[in-house]
């Protein structure tokens, strides 16, 4: 059981490393957020009397602040409010870790509460949104967010819209290209050797490489550590952003799942 496990995580993050650094890994439970998670009706006016026009979509987040979604036991998620599902998610995916959305706008009623989440998938074609009830869901706040400049080929990490660290990073070379676009880290994978290519960690982004189709989970893209430190500042991944392992540690600690991720050219 325990080898169906390591392969089966390998071939989620494989996408990152070329094959002659293939290494094993194992999943660990996402740090989500505090024990006690916020009502799903989160950013709900708390003036009863207030009314708002029913069915109207309201953007949630700002670079400060953003919101995340875990599923509780299941979630249905439409290409628009009840209609047309497009896929149903369980409480863990695949790799054995929480799911999660990240939140990017709420339908209200007329008391201004909320009857949906427009939320971010974890699915491809890379960003592609639905909808979900908010009873499907903990949602939970953030304050991190995370921007990828693939032609400074740095990694910077905000905390309340103000930057507390940046460091160099290596990417994907021209024919593996990492995929720009807005994303959110859905998941927080510690390998089994923290001394392997993967570093100490791995933050599992919601992009897949867009060349790669073949690979297994259609080619998942991350942030991780790396065992090949002299390689910072390269193009020289399968679509993966590698740090070095001291910031791949600061990155985990403070980037919850949900956190946004911005990966620009």
């Amino acid at each position: 059981m325990r080898l169906v496990r390591l392969l089966l995580l390998l071939s989620a993050v494989a996408v990152c490393v070329a094959a002659s650094e293939a290494a094993g890994a194992i999943p660990r439970d996402p740090v989500v957020g505090p024990s006690s998670p916020t009502r799903s009706d989160v950013g709900t006016p708390k003036k009863t009397a207030e009314r708002c026009r029913p069915g109207s979509v309201k953007r949630m987040g700002t670079t400060r602040t953003s919101y995340a979604a875990v599923v509780r036991k299941r979630a249905i998620a439409f290409r628009s409010p009840g209609k047309s599902e497009l896929a149903r998610f369980g409480p863990r995916n695949v790799n054995g870790v929480a799911t999660v959305f990240a939140i990017l706008a709420k339908r209200v009623d007329r008391h201004c509460g909320v009857s949906w989440y427009r939320v971010q998938l974890p699915l491809k074609p890379n960003g592609v949104t639905g909808w979900v009830r908010p009873y499907a869901v903990h949602v939970l706040p953030l304050t991190t967010r995370i921007e990828v400049d693939l032609s400074a080929r740095r990694v910077t990490l905000f905390v309340r819209g103000k930057r507390v660290l940046s460091a160099r990073a290596a990417i994907g070379t021209p024919a593996t290209p990492t995929p720009t676009g807005r994303y959110y880290v859905n998941q927080r994978l510690i390998p089994a050797d923290t001394s392997g290519p993967f570093g100490p960690g791995a933050l599992g982004i919601s992009a897949f490489s867009e060349v790669l189709t073949g690979w297994t989970q259609g080619g998942p893209i991350a942030i991780h550590g790396t065992n090949r430190p002299q390689l910072l500042g390269r193009a020289v991944s399968n679509g993966c952003i590698r740090v070095h392992n001291d910031l791949l540690r600061r990155l985990f600690k403070r980037a919850l799942a949900g956190t946004p991720v911005a990966v620009r050219a």
